[in-house]
């Protein structure tokens, strides 16, 4: 297994720490490898396997633990057995009904350290935050970024012969699920592992969840914010469009699949702040997705959608970086990001390549902010790195592979 070091290292600093893992992310990106990592990790600081308990919900071998009482019992047992501090591992802890009572009461009854993944936002919500409110850390898994890209790929014979640009070019159209990797790199074979990857996330994780009736209503919003991304519209706008295609529906029932989308962390909303006004807006909101392969495999590839392909990329890679993410509004023209962490703030432009025609229109947003946090263009461009009016024009590559503070 390859160390996925950034969610390593947030994991490493809460080991023994009073409060729950909670490790979340779109189904398929990695969690149960950083779970298994853990363990790893636990049995090199001298943690007996007596006194790891591992259960994976997906296996049907662990269908008797699916109710939160039988897991209590089993937990009961292997806490007995360890006879010192029980390390709990629960993966795809969503399946098991009420496990939330289950989870705080290990915490109050046993020494132990616990970790729990799932393929929901709705974790973090209702009953657990109630129960565990200040005990427990969120620890958010992505999709490789392209770092890890390079590093997976590495493992993959077929693939070690690949220039770098070769490998970006993959990296925007097989996008970063790992299992992509651990066969033969064979598009067709790709494609149909990122279809079966996405019919499992509709079907377990949005429709069986949220008990969606109209299915087909649900796959049309999802193939129109496939065919969007990059582009700013409204849970009116796609009502609209549906409405032209004979489908009658409300803007509260787009607004109610499309949360189910983000709970799956499937797609992801990406509000609008008004720069100069300092407010985020409610309406011209954009979406993104988790994966691009995944959007390629149900849409196909469109070298057209270039300009958006790099946005999603580049959006996908703050998250990573923990900044957090609007599109911005200056006046009348359009930012695509303006991050914030803490106290620092990142201003994104992104293009496909600069020209004559466009260098102004990319610039211009920017050289209008008048704060004196760092603003960057970022291209494909690769020849030359140049400064305007203090904003620097960067290749994606070299944004994407550096460290993750590194801000020039």
């Amino acid at each position: 297994m390859i160390a996925r070091e950034q969610y390593m290292k947030q994991i490493s600093d809460f080991i023994d720490k009073p409060v729950v893992k909670v490790i979340t992310g779109m189904r398929r990106c990695g969690k149960s490898v950083i779970m298994e990592l853990t363990k790893d990790e636990l049995k090199k600081r001298g943690v007996p396997e007596k006194s790891i308990f591992y259960v994976n919900f997906e296996s049907l071998a662990h269908e008797d633990l699916k109710d939160y009482k039988a897991l209590y019992r089993a937990v009961t047992e292997a806490a007995k057995a360890s006879g010192s501090r029980l390390y709990i591992f629960l993966d795809e802890i969503q399946e098991v009904a009420s496990w939330e009572k289950a989870i705080n009461s290990f915490r109050v009854d046993f020494d132990c350290d616990i970790y729990v993944t799932g393929s929901n936002a709705k974790l973090l919500s209702g009953e657990l935050a109630t129960l565990l409110s200040g005990r427990y850390v969120e620890i958010r898994v992505y999709p490789l970024s392209f770092a890890e890209y390079l590093d997976f790929a590495q493992s993959n014979e077929d693939e070690k012969s690949f220039t770098k640009q070769e490998h970006f070019s993959n990296y925007l159209r097989f996008g970063g699920l790992p299992g992509i990797h651990q066969m033969k790199w064979d598009e067709e074979r790709i494609m149909q592992y990122l279809t079966d990857i996405y019919n499992s996330v509709l079907l377990n994780d949005v429709i069986k969840r949220n008990k969606i009736r109209d299915t087909a209503l649900l796959e049309r919003i999802v193939l129109y914010l496939m065919d969007n991304i990059g582009n700013t519209f409204s849970a009116k706008t796609i009502s609209d469009f549906l409405k032209n295609q004979g489908r009658k529906l409300s803007t509260e029932t787009v607004y109610t699949y499309i949360k189910a989308l983000e709970s799956a962390f499937l797609m992801y909303k990406v509000p609008r702040f008004d720069i100069k006004g300092k407010r985020l807006l409610e309406t011209q909101e954009k979406y993104y997705i988790a994966d691009l392969g995944i959007r390629h495999a149900v849409i196909g590839y469109r070298d057209n959608d270039i300009g958006g392909i790099l946005e999603n990329v580049v959006y996908l890679e703050l998250l990573r970086r923990d900044w957090t993410v609007n599109i911005g509004k200056q006046d009348v023209a359009e930012v695509d990001f303006v991050a914030n962490r803490t106290d620092d703030r990142l201003y994104v432009q992104v293009c496909y390549v600069l020209t004559e025609d466009n260098t102004e229109r990319e610039f211009l947003p920017l050289e209008t902010i008048s704060d004196h946090y760092e603003k960057v263009v970022l291209s494909t461009d690769s020849l030359m790195s140049f400064n305007r009016n203090g904003i620097r024009q960067k290749n994606i590559m070299d944004f994407l592979l550096q460290a993750k503070d590194q801000t020039s």
